[in-house]
């Protein structure tokens, strides 16, 4: 619960691309694949509310990376939310992120950043079609990224892969993707291209209570 007890709580969808190979190590507690991260990640809610104040059909980005193991910290992030979203809605997601106002996902990577870049306003475009694998997101002209499904090397087909976690705090089961190619270019360090790294299409749900 928040400090001021609002409670909260957002279901949608999160597509997110980073720079580990497919199955990203850092989801099974091993050190990334590269000794570092980087990372976008955008979320599109479909229900939620903080308080009496509505936050669905709300869009908003990370632009994340780390020196090393997200777990030692020292990261990066810049949030970046949809220009439609109200100023209320606005000022609440900025806060959520942060992790005022609790939340297990959002406390724990706020717990390792030690620099957060000035939150951006800029259209944000989402889609995705999780059973698919396929996916496409844009934010404005700070990140861009597209996602298809893993490619079996002999045959050619689609190959389908899950990560279930039960007891994870970001997803309980997420299915996973190649990002064919995905380009940040926000402030240093959060200036990076990715070219046939891991992807992750998962519903979240997330609350405070």
């Amino acid at each position: 619960m928040s400090s001021n007890g609002t409670i909260w709580r957002i279901r949608g969808d999160e597509v997110g691309n980073c720079n580990c190979d497919w199955g990203c190590p850092c989801q099974f507690d091993a050190l990334p694949t590269h000794g570092n991260c980087m990372a976008m990640i955008a979320y599109q809610t479909n229900e939620g509310s903080f308080g009496e104040v509505g936050l669905g059909e709300v869009r908003f980005a990370e632009l994340v990376w780390w020196p090393g193991p997200i777990h030692e910290g020292g990261g990066t992030r810049q949030t970046v939310i949809d220009e439609e979203a109200s100023p209320e809605q606005r000022e609440i997601v900025s806060e959520l992120v942060l992790g005022k106002h609790g939340g297990g996902y959002f406390e724990v990577f706020a717990s390792v950043m030690s620099t957060e870049l000035e939150t951006a306003y800029a259209p944000i475009e989402i889609e995705a079609d999780r059973e698919s694998r396929v996916g496409s997101v844009r934010v404005g002209e700070l990140a861009q990224s597209r996602i298809e499904p893993i490619k079996n090397p002999v045959t050619g087909d689609d190959h389908r892969v899950r990560i279930d976690l039960p007891d994870g705090s970001e997803y309980k089961q997420a299915e996973i993707g190649n990002t064919v190619e995905a380009r940040v270019s926000a402030e240093e360090p959060l200036s990076f291209t990715l070219e046939n790294t891991y992807a992750q299409l998962n519903p979240f749900d997330w609350t405070n209570a």
